[in-house]
């Protein structure tokens, strides 16, 4: 995807903030497993997904909780870290090659004070984040394993053959044996 595209579906911007913006984005590339973000760092970048699958998980004792999955055109940010410039909580995992594209966190703050579409941008980018995050919240709250399941099957089919079952199960909050229970269940 295009990194004008994605600025676009985050919020369009004028022709002459947009070229503000991007000037300061470069491309980088990983291989898959790279870790991109670990938990209890601060992470100095904003980064947008031009190719590939990340996922965001934290770890406990026992296991890792598979939370988020990032595909292209989507923007991978550690908020505590972007906001509070504090050490964020989450491991971000590539499951594949990824290509990004790479805004310093700082350098968008400047671009927030020297021109207000930009702050108008980057405002509408932190509520994206905030409901994304406020549908996981709900959905792991309010709704069964199935119906967690069918909503990823409507809304992110695709996620079934690019990642790993184990991960999925992860996600909806499930052991692999009851994904596979569902799974027969739903054919």
């Amino acid at each position: 995807m295009d990194i004008k595209e994605i600025i676009d579906t985050i919020y369009p911007l004028p022709k002459a903030s947009n070229e503000s913006l991007t000037q300061h984005i470069s491309e980088v590339s990983y291989s898959k497993g790279f870790c991109l973000m670990e938990a209890n760092k601060v992470i100095p970048y904003v980064y947008f997904l031009k190719k590939g699958i990340v996922r965001a998980y934290a770890s406990t004792e026992n296991n890792d909780i598979t939370f988020w999955f990032g595909t292209e055109g989507e923007t991978i940010v550690s908020m505590k870290s972007y906001v509070e410039e504090k050490p964020g909580y989450e491991n971000i995992e590539l499951l594949e090659d990824c290509e990004f594209y790479r805004l310093e966190t700082s350098k968008l703050k400047m671009l927030y004070n020297e021109d207000i579409h930009i702050a108008n941008w980057g405002r509408k980018f932190a509520e994206h984040e905030l409901v994304k995050t406020e549908e996981l919240i709900i959905s792991r709250q309010y709704k069964t394993a199935m119906e967690r399941y069918k909503d990823l099957l409507k809304e992110k089919p695709y996620l079934l053959q690019r990642v790993q079952l184990g991960y999925i199960a992860s996600y909806l909050g499930i052991a692999q044996v009851s994904l596979s229970r569902i799974r027969a269940e739903i054919k």
